[in-house]
């Protein structure tokens, strides 16, 4: 098979037009999540409030966990994903901190 498949496999093409759609999606959620949490950030700098929550953070991933599994992902890459993004906004919410 050639590397371009998909013009001539249309179930292949199918395949790959829902990946592309959930991607995008993926994307636009992100985008979401992240314009809020920036607010979040905002909200904590402005109230001298420390930039994460460790408690609320376990409690995500315990719950994120078992959303995962009752979606039949492996809990341990969701933790791992929701881990990253928690990451990541935790380090805007420092920024933003910094940056009162």
């Amino acid at each position: 098979m050639t590397q371009d498949t998909t013009a001539t496999d249309p179930v292949l093409a199918s395949y790959r037009a829902s990946i592309d759609n959930i991607d995008a999606a993926l994307v636009h959620m992100l985008a979401e999540r992240f314009r809020i949490t920036q607010a979040v950030g905002a909200y904590k700098a402005e109230r001298d409030l420390p930039a994460s929550d460790p408690a609320r953070e376990e409690r995500q991933i315990a719950r994120l966990r078992k959303l995962a599994e009752d979606a039949q992902l492996d809990p341990d890459f969701g933790e791992k994903f929701i881990r990253f993004v928690i990451d990541e906004v935790i380090r805007h919410h420092q920024r933003a901190k910094h940056d009162k």
